[in-house]
């Protein structure tokens, strides 16, 4: 796992020529549905969870909502993964987690989540109840149950443990590496 960072900054890195050719590979339309993308992963047969969080990411990254990813977006999702400045992370972690959009999360959302992304990664490390008693425990402090997204950014980079956790959980390299390099990848 450590040694992907070299390779997906070496890709990164690569002309937009390049890049461009391998996302029309993938997708000869120019654009992605959550179908595809579903497709470019290899995901089949997941769990209810798994699929409601790809849902999730394929929406948090169309960012115009027109239920496709354009270039545009598909860089930028690239980009922020992994370039992105902390903040700028976070705010796509909350978005991700909030799955009612009522510009809050609670402990389901987050269980709900960590759950389906370990479905997708494969990747048991972490309990998903530990992590959100964690979280709600240290970042809650007013104990309602629920985090504003000024709470979880400014929560979150006060506790290094749980900023490790998050990277840790949020990991989507291998998911990056996938659709960067194709379906053998």
């Amino acid at each position: 796992m450590g040694n992907h960072g070299s390779n997906l900054d070496d890709i990164l890195a690569e002309d937009m020529h390049h890049w461009y050719n391998k996302f029309m590979r993938e997708s000869p339309s120019g654009l992605i549905t959550l179908f595809e993308l579903k497709a470019i992963l290899g995901l089949k047969g997941m769990s209810e969870n798994a699929n409601s969080y790809v849902e999730q990411v394929f929406f948090t990254f169309d960012m115009d909502g027109d239920g496709y990813i354009d270039f545009v977006e598909y860089i930028a999702a690239i980009s922020l993964m992994l370039k992105g400045e902390i903040n700028q992370k976070l705010k796509w972690y909350f978005k991700l987690f909030d799955q009612d959009g009522n510009g809050k999360i609670d402990r389901e959302e987050l269980e709900t989540i960590f759950s389906a992304v370990q479905d997708i990664t494969r990747n048991r490390d972490i309990d998903p109840e530990e992590i959100v008693a964690l979280i709600f425990e240290r970042i809650d402090v007013k104990g309602e149950g629920e985090l504003t997204l000024e709470e979880f950014i400014e929560g979150a980079k006060d506790h290094e443990d749980i900023m490790d956790m998050l990277k840790k959980m949020m990991d989507l390299t291998p998911v990056l590496i996938i659709i960067v390099e194709g379906r053998e990848g």
